[in-house]
């Protein structure tokens, strides 16, 4: 079996240790990657990795909302620098991305969306601009968006253009809100959460096979029965075989058809 985790960070400062050590290990699970980009740095970090390990990863370059002001950010990304710290607030500027864009290696634009579980006005609306700019972006590459999206669903469905393309990442919405996704063509990624919790047990069972990705969101979201260790792609097996459960279907059957939906969504 070929597995795919379409979204995770092996670029991020929590694999600066092994990150060869975590991409063979992928390697000899039989689970490609790509490699997801949240602002300038680490956008250009998973574009080389990509060119690195052609066989096995891809990228997607953007910028997360989170990004778009100042904000509390996890040391797994950027590093230690202190007990708590800030990112530094990136501007989206739309030149770099889209020399960076053009890049064969990167298959999609993102991750980019809204993020509203720390917001105040004036970010709110910063968040909003820098997402209609990254799906301006996707447009004139022609590429799929990578859409990070929390705590705002209905706005997110409201500014997306009738031509836009691509995957909701960490899909945790309910099954109404995924079939207004589903509707517009845009597949929904699970990630090891359906592991360990059973809320979401609904959408993946009414979701149809040919609409569904995996990722592990590495080094994040670890899934049963490694919880409490970091992440890394080699286990968005464990997410494969949990859908397989949900669905009823061989595991060898879903995890064919994810890979197919992975080529047919990021042409990779």
């Amino acid at each position: 079996m070929q597995f795919i985790d379409i979204h995770s960070h092996v670029q991020f400062v929590a694999y600066e240790a092994d990150r060869d050590a975590v991409i063979l290990r992928a390697k000899e699970g039989n689970t490609k990657m790509i490699n997801v980009g949240t602002q300038k740095d680490t956008s250009k970090a998973a574009v080389e990795l990509a060119h690195q390990y052609p066989d096995i990863a891809w990228a997607t370059i953007g910028l997360h909302p989170i990004h778009t002001s100042k904000s509390f950010h996890d040391k797994k990304e950027l590093g230690d620098e202190g007990e708590d710290f800030t990112s530094r607030g990136e501007v989206f500027d739309y030149d770099y991305y889209l020399e960076l864009g053009k890049d064969p290696r990167v298959v999609g634009i993102g991750e980019c969306g809204l993020d509203y579980y720390r917001l105040n006005h004036e970010t709110r609306n910063i968040q909003h601009e820098t997402f209609k700019k990254h799906i301006e972006l996707a447009l004139e590459l022609d590429k799929p968006l990578m859409i990070h999206c929390r705590d705002a669903y209905d706005d997110l469905l409201a500014m997306l253009d009738s031509r836009s393309r691509g995957n909701i990442h960490f899909f945790a919405g309910s099954w109404d809100v995924a079939r207004r996704f589903l509707d517009l063509g845009f597949t929904l990624s699970f990630t090891g959460v359906i592991t360990f919790a059973d809320q979401y047990d609904e959408v993946v069972k009414n979701t149809p096979l040919d609409m569904i990705l995996t990722e592990t969101d590495s080094p994040y979201i670890t899934p049963a029965p490694l919880r409490g260790k970091r992440n890394e792609p080699v286990n968005v097996q464990y997410v494969v075989a949990r859908i397989a459960e949900l669905k009823g279907l061989p595991v060898e059957q879903v995890s064919e058809q994810i890979m197919q939906n992975a080529k047919r969504v990021f042409g990779i």
